[in-house]
């Protein structure tokens, strides 16, 4: 087994891109590549799932305590030939003065070789100092090689390697060329979706072969090896009862799901059925929605062209369908979304309208206080904090003087600085993104929401 973090000396340094073609390129190999992203993030990972045909696997500190994080890693990749860890920032960024969650603390706990990725463009003698600061700063890290990346040519590579062979005991794995022709897709929310360009593998395809000509695999497998096999997992719990429908939005406008919250609601009882909103002109049969996060202002035509399936799922949550929507969703279920002068009319389940910034509004973790008006409370007077996530240009505007809030917020944004989960009727619609973890199993919360739903409305006819 092959086991490894690839990170950075900073942000911007092309580490997505390298760990991509990584993963590709091992792929094209016949190896089995388990992805990871640490952190929050639902782009990335769709990048690298789709490289890998496997799903990507995020690692949270701030979500998960360290035996977690631990299990969660085993569980993903205990049958993987490769386990590729792509970090988030720099190798020893973090939110504390200790590094306690940085990229060197993760990949320590999971006791993994880095890789480290360094943008080369303008270097020459100088990263000597800093390859050899990045060793000495922490001596229990340890170093698989470095990547160069961002060359000017075959000249400033030869000076680079002859530098680095000369100061420092670290190999140097490849070294990639400047190359346009590499570049992911970005936007105002930072890298194209995968699940929005038909493109996607043919220039996954294209980076995999650009990599393989310039790292050296053969020698990052050797310096990843592992003789320490991963635990492998217990099997999901599955519900007995029988299952719930839930109709999911998956399409170019709404693609931020977690694999693991996608798999405790199937645990918890649910069957899940896709439908695209963009497309669909029908809901399908279901006893409730979720819709998550995704970029509905870059297809506000599209949303607002779609006229008989927006009319159906206001009219579906006017009747009470148990609705969860997450900041896309949130988006979407408002009466309007405006971008760059232009208004589109969207569901009109919430009563808002969406105006899109410049600038994030609600950015990085959250901590939330459930209200007493939380649909999914479960009779818990005392729920506890829930850590999380969010990460929002829009905000909301003309919400009614008497809108009711699922949440208090501890840390973050949300809806306006202090509150955030929209509820009307049994929609919760909220700009936080929650995470399965074990002080969060929201998925197990939302189906047994549903069935009592569905158990009041038969006891309803019943009574009829």
């Amino acid at each position: 087994m092959h086991r490894f973090l690839i990170s950075a000396a900073h942000k911007s340094s092309g580490k997505t891109t390298v760990s991509i073609g990584l993963v590709a390129a091992l792929k094209a190999r016949g190896l089995v590549v388990q992805p990871f992203k640490k952190g929050p993030d639902y782009i990335d990972p769709l990048w690298l799932g789709t490289a890998a045909g496997r799903a990507c696997r995020n690692l949270d500190f701030y979500l998960s305590p360290h035996d977690e994080i631990r299990t969660q890693f085993a569980g993903s990749g205990w049958d993987a030939d490769v386990c590729l860890v792509e970090g988030n920032m720099g190798l020893y960024d973090g939110l504390d003065l200790e590094g306690s969650n940085s990229n060197a603390a993760l990949a320590k706990l999971l006791d993994l070789p880095v890789v480290l990725v360094v943008d080369g463009r303008g270097m020459t003698r100088g990263i000597a100092p800093l390859l050899l600061g990045y060793q000495a700063f922490d001596r229990d890290l340890k170093f698989a090689g470095v990547i160069l990346n961002r060359l000017g040519g075959s000249r400033h590579e030869s000076k680079l390697r002859a530098i680095i062979g000369h100061y420092t005991d670290l190999p140097v794995l490849g070294a990639i060329h400047e190359d346009k022709g590499m570049a992911l897709v970005e936007r105002h929310l930072g890298l194209m979706p995968a699940n929005e360009t038909h493109a996607a593998e043919r220039h996954i395809a294209e980076i995999a072969q650009r990599i393989a000509a310039q790292v050296d695999l053969e020698r990052l497998l050797e310096a990843s090896r592992t003789d320490v096999a991963l635990p492998r997992p217990q099997p999901y719990a599955i519900s007995g009862e029988a299952p719930v429908r839930i109709a999911v939005a998956r399409d170019a406008a709404f693609g931020f799901y977690y694999t693991d919250d996608i798999q405790a609601l199937n645990a918890a009882g649910a069957h899940i059925i896709y439908f695209d909103a963009l497309r669909d002109a029908h809901l399908p049969p279901c006893d409730a929605l979720f819709i998550g996060g995704g970029f509905p202002e870059s297809f506000l035509d599209g949303l607002e062209a779609n006229a008989q399936l927006r009319t159906e799922i206001l009219d579906a949550i006017e009747a009470g369908l148990p609705t969860y929507a997450e900041c896309g969703g949130l988006m979407y279920l408002a009466r309007s979304i405006e971008w760059r002068g232009q208004t589109r009319r969207m569901v009109g389940a919430i009563a808002g309208d969406i105006v899109m910034h410049d600038k994030p509004i609600g950015r990085g973790y959250v901590k939330l206080q459930p209200t007493a008006a939380h649909p999914w409370h479960d009779g818990n007077a005392d729920a506890p904090i829930i850590a999380a996530h969010e990460f929002h240009y829009s905000g909301i505007d003309n919400l009614p003087a008497d809108t009711v809030f699922a949440y208090a917020i501890k840390r973050g944004h949300g809806v306006d600085g202090q509150r955030d989960g929209i509820v009307y009727k049994n929609l919760l619609a909220s700009y936080t993104h929650l995470r399965t973890t074990a002080g969060c199993d929201w998925p197990a919360r939302f189906v047994r929401f549903i069935r009592r739903c569905h158990a009041t409305l038969e006891s309803q006819r019943c009574s009829k």
